[in-house]
């Protein structure tokens, strides 16, 4: 057994607000050892990140560890005055976290940032920190280390900026080293990459790693032990693959039962955990999960559970997860079933009809580039959609997928008429939006509505919810004030919310009820078609389910019709009827959901495939997975032909000259297309 590098003991983290205290941890226990990587999973608010901010000393305004100890190396850090505190942040502790962008100093160079802890820390002079700098950044793989010092933050991509961040983290050679979602906004290709080197920094410095996050796919490949938090507390600890395969307590269990995985698996709806977290202000006596929990007894109300130890795998739950015990899934959908009794109807599934709502033909969007030089001359053209053909049809959601920079998000807003297309036709029910002046444009919107990806950055902070929903109607005028009123209480009961939001502000929700409140707004003009660009890419899965089911429900419904922009292909297939796949501002592949990503016919494809990190620390790829590394090319200067010919392992001569889609159901853009299922048997035979 190794002396654990990190012994956090009986942690308690509280934060003074207004009307009391929020009482962030209560009694956190954990322990990392050299060389380790301890996961920790839940829900938004369990805290996961408050667990790292106490060990970093940096609680928000009124935060303070109240009682517990943090050892490091021997030394408890919660006795150290801040002085010293600081000198431990970088050399003994380095943190990554989860948005480079806004950690990072938009006024600053790459370089400076990344040597400023050896200067602070270790008095380095400009020249050997900057040397020093450069070896790190080529060391977590940054292409052309020297030029990228020289760069600011909003010049790389997140790629890019994330490993500026490891780098940030590891260039004083820390013992602990703390990654707090770092691939949450990453596609799943740079995703593996960063995981991969993660690993690989770990194995190379011994580092002990704290990998938060509420991907549990992630969590599966990528550590060694899991701790699992809910409400401010540890409800259960084990190795990765004990977890995964025996998990003991019920919340843990309901929490892999909402994986987008095991409802395709089962074709069943995504199951969600009923209700939600319990104020922090306001602390149960009992079981905190016990109000969500299907198995909870009275007994779960009255007091808490003591923590039991089997082995090296301990939880705190009077009624453990049995062998032969029902799914929280299949129990939910039979109480479910039990309390609609005769009123129980069958569960309406969304119609797609042969009527074809949006026509994309050919569409192109060019942006002018930054010139090059003193004088800023040698302009380029950036390539962002090139010549793009798709259709939706009524009641059908079509799944965009792609690498960031393939050009998805720019598609959504030229669909959504937020932007012109430099060429060809974006026709809705044969208009084309590219044609319509003044009040024709904007009245579109009545017709085309976005829900955005991060919907606290598309809501106004000084607006009520009342106001943000009243908005569009008021553009639009669509209707008296009273009217206004009606129809804003209708919609807020269609998406599960209540009277009470109204005269709420934005930043008093949580990210589920704030893209509830953005998916409002979106259906407040009853459009035809809804463009949802990552809607729930930074939601935990619990609530990711509600949000996901809420939309499939109300196309049902409604009749709606979504272009759903995602980097998570399992998302994309539980939403989806068919998908299109972009590389580099062109689809290279399109057909069924369902054999898109059961039989993808495109290297890409695959490639984004292999790269989806799976919920079970035993999956293995075989022999035929494709691996893509670096970044792919600049969109300024694309490749001729193929733009994927110079990450392609199939690339030969032929692949210069640019493939065309073929024309079937389940069309690819390739010169060398996969093996289809069928004839991969044939061969095997």
């Amino acid at each position: 057994m190794n002396t654990p590098l990190l012994q956090i003991k009986d942690l308690h983290t509280d934060i003074e607000i207004r009307n009391g205290v929020v009482r962030a941890l209560s009694g956190v226990d954990l322990h990392v050892n050299p060389g380790e990587t301890l996961g920790i999973v839940g829900e938004s608010g369990s805290g996961k990140t408050m667990t790292a901010l106490s060990l970093m000393g940096l609680l928000p305004q009124g935060g303070r560890v109240s009682s517990g100890q943090i050892i490091l190396d021997g030394q408890d850090l919660t006795k150290l005055p801040l002085k010293d505190k600081r000198k431990l942040r970088g050399t003994k502790v380095g943190m990554i976290f989860q948005d480079p962008l806004t950690s990072l100093n938009p006024t600053m160079k790459i370089g400076l940032q990344v040597c400023e802890p050896l200067r602070v820390h270790e008095g380095l002079s400009k020249k050997e920190a900057l040397e020093r700098a450069v070896e790190i950044l080529r060391r977590v793989g940054m292409p052309r280390p020297e030029v990228v010092i020289n760069n600011y933050p909003h010049q790389l991509s997140g790629g890019m900026r994330q490993r500026v961040m490891i780098a940030m983290a590891l260039v004083c050679k820390p013992r602990i080293l703390i990654a707090d979602e770092p691939t949450t906004a990453l596609d799943v290709t740079t995703q593996m990459q960063i995981l991969d080197l993660i690993d690989e920094l770990r194995d190379e410095y011994q580092m002990g790693v704290i990998l938060i996050t509420h991907d549990l796919g992630v969590v599966a490949g990528h550590t060694d032990r899991v701790a699992v938090m809910y409400a401010g507390r540890i409800v259960e600890t084990a190795p990765t693959k004990t977890l995964f395969t025996e998990p003991r307590h019920r919340y843990t269990s309901s929490l892999m039962a909402a994986l987008p995985e095991r409802a395709l698996a089962a074709g069943t709806k995504l199951f969600s955990i009923p209700g939600a977290p319990p104020s922090l202000t306001n602390l149960p006596v009992g079981c905190r999960f016990a109000k969500r929990c299907l198995w909870a007894t009275p007994e779960c109300l009255e007091r808490y559970p003591d923590l039991t130890a089997e082995g090296t795998h301990s939880f705190s739950c009077f009624h453990p997860v049995q062998d032969g015990d029902e799914s929280p899934a299949d129990l939910q959908a039979k109480l479910d079933a039990d309390k609609a009794g005769d009123e129980a109807v069958a569960q309406t599934v969304p119609t797609v009809s042969s009527h074809v709502l949006l026509d994309v033909k050919e569409a192109s969007r060019e942006y002018e580039s930054a010139g090059s030089g003193f004088f800023k001359r040698d302009k380029g053209v950036v390539s962002a959609v090139d010549r793009v053909s798709i259709t939706v049809r009524k009641g059908e959601t079509y799944g965009l997928v792609g690498e960031s920079g393939c050009g998805k998000s720019t598609m959504g807003r030229l669909i959504a008429g937020l932007e012109p297309p430099s060429g060809g036709a974006i026709e809705l029910e044969g208009r084309d939006l590219a044609t319509l002046k003044g009040r024709d444009a904007v009245r579109i919107h009545r017709d085309v509505q976005m829900m955005f990806q991060d919907s606290y950055a598309a809501m106004d902070p000084r607006m009520r919810i009342d106001q943000i929903l009243a908005e569009p109607m008021s553009i639009q005028k669509t209707g008296s004030k009273r009217q206004i009123a009606e129809r804003i209480m209708d919609i807020i009961e269609q998406v599960g919310l209540t009277e009470e939001i109204l005269d709420r502000y934005p930043h008093e929700f949580s990210g589920g009820q704030l893209q509830r409140i953005g998916f409002a707004r979106s259906l407040t003009l009853a459009p035809d078609l809804i463009v949802a660009d990552e809607p729930v890419s930074a939601l935990d899965v619990s609530v990711q389910a509600q949000v996901l089911n809420l939309m499939k429900d109300l196309q049902a419904e409604l009749g709606l019709s979504y272009l759903f922009i995602s980097h998570d292909l399992a998302v994309v297939q539980y939403m989806a009827d068919r998908i299109g796949v972009m590389y580099l501002g062109r689809i290279v592949e399109e057909g069924p959901a369902r054999e898109v990503v059961n039989n993808p016919k495109h290297p890409y494809t695959k490639a984004l495939i292999d790269s989806i990190p799976v919920p079970d620390p035993e999956f293995a790829h075989d022999e035929s997975a494709i691996k893509l590394t670096g970044e792919p090319p600049s969109a300024v200067n694309p490749p001729k032909g193929c733009r994927f010919r110079p990450r392609c392992p199939f690339a030969g001569e032929e692949c210069k000259v640019q493939p065309m889609l073929t024309d079937e159901t389940h069309r690819v853009a390739c010169h060398h297309p996969l093996l289809t299922l069928s004839v991969k048997e044939e061969v095997n035979a």
